[in-house]
């Protein structure tokens, strides 16, 4: 017999008895009755001890197994380049260093950053320049996170906000430069000035960042006048090149003369030492000479004569030979007859001559006085 057919009250499950309307379990009935049975309450007489003993070895089994899952979850593990900020109940507690590391799960939060890798954030755009020109500009930072706190909590967004800070210097620095500076001669202090302005703007947020370059990547005028812009910067790359041409030759040059400039130094020097030498010496000569000219005047004369004669003909191949007597002054091209000599060969006579006048030189060198004489009469006749 179905429990919903008449008579059949006594199998209803809901237990509706009193004539009360038949609906669904009262989930907080069975709940209470489940919790009850667990601990052991449910049943009597003999089995109630029973009950008790197997609700506390399952409510210890059920205890055990959720504190090993919320240890097992706490382990994490804070990489090489990164440092963990700790968080206590929403609250910063401490940093944690690289390694495997433990946290208390749903008391403690922990937020790894990168404090080591060097990050790029690239800018570029359309600007205004001071003399009011449009250029596109292109730059990139390079940054890297310093205080791993205040980049996680200080702004919601730090490398936005950081991109933000960049395109604001980069549009302030631009607008306060003339369009020539930025494409050619000035790229350089613009990147300076850029750096410095991004430093001013990021420093009251206190984000934890450090700027470490600035990259100037590219500055071009508009396409309608690239053309015009390109030839002025090729004249620019040239008069750079033909400066340090310039300096490079002056470099070369101004030690070469300053080492002829010593060398004219020095040589002055030793003529000047030689000079005042072979004054002295002149001198010393003359001292000694004075004593035997005051002994003997004519005989000093007559020997500084001949020996100035002996200075002078020493060095010629010409002789001139006085006949005494005669009033008649015999001339000897020695150098012109020892070239024909080298030349031609001479006839037997001829050589025989010669011969003659050579040992005629020779006893003329050997035996200077007799001539130097003869050459003095003939000068004083």
């Amino acid at each position: 017999m179905a429990w919903n057919e008449p008579g059949g009250n006594n199998n209803d499950p809901w237990k509706n008895r009193g004539g009360r309307d038949q609906g669904p379990p009262d989930l907080d009935e069975i709940f209470k009755n489940f919790f009850a049975k667990l601990g052991g309450k449910s049943g009597g007489g003999s089995g109630s001890s029973g009950g008790k003993s197997f609700g506390g070895i399952g409510l210890s089994l059920i205890v055990g197994i959720l504190v090993a899952i919320w240890v097992i979850s706490g382990f994490y593990t804070v990489r090489e380049a990164e440092r963990g900020v700790v968080l206590t109940f929403g609250k910063f507690n401490e940093f944690k260093d690289p390694g495997l590391r433990w946290k208390a799960t749903f008391i403690d939060k922990v937020f790894t950053v990168d404090v080591k890798s060097i990050r790029h954030l690239p800018s570029s755009g359309f600007m205004l320049t001071q003399d009011e020109n449009v250029v596109r500009v292109e730059m990139e930072i390079q940054y890297r996170i310093v205080e791993p706190y205040k980049y996680t909590f200080a702004v919601t967004d730090p490398d936005e906000s950081l991109r933000q800070a960049l395109d604001s210097a980069i549009r302030y620095v631009v607008g306060h430069s003339d369009m020539n500076d930025v494409l050619t001669s000035g790229r350089e202090l613009t990147r300076q000035n850029v750096w410095e302005e991004l430093r001013k703007i990021i420093e009251p947020y206190g984000m934890g960042i450090d700027v470490v370059d600035v990259n100037f990547k590219d500055a071009r005028p508009p396409e309608e006048v690239k053309a015009a812009f390109d030839d002025a910067i090729a004249a620019q790359e040239d008069e750079v090149k033909f400066i340090r041409e310039a300096e490079a030759y002056a470099r070369a040059i101004e030690p070469q003369a300053r080492g002829s400039a010593n060398r004219m130094t020095q040589e002055a020097q030793a003529y000047k030492e030689q000079s005042i030498l072979k004054a002295e010496g002149e001198v010393a000569r003359f001292n000694e000479l004075l004593p035997q000219y005051e002994a003997a005047p004519e005989v000093t004369r007559q020997r500084l004569y001949l020996e100035t004669l002996e200075k002078v003909y020493s060095n010629t191949s010409k002789i001139m030979v006085d006949n005494k007597g005669s009033g008649n002054m015999m001339y000897l091209p020695l150098d012109k007859i020892l070239e024909r000599q080298t030349t031609y060969t001479l006839p037997a006579s001829n050589q025989d001559t010669l011969e003659g006048l050579r040992q005629t030189s020779q006893d003329n060198t050997q035996s200077p006085s007799s001539s130097r004489s003869d050459r003095t009469r003939t000068g004083r006749n």
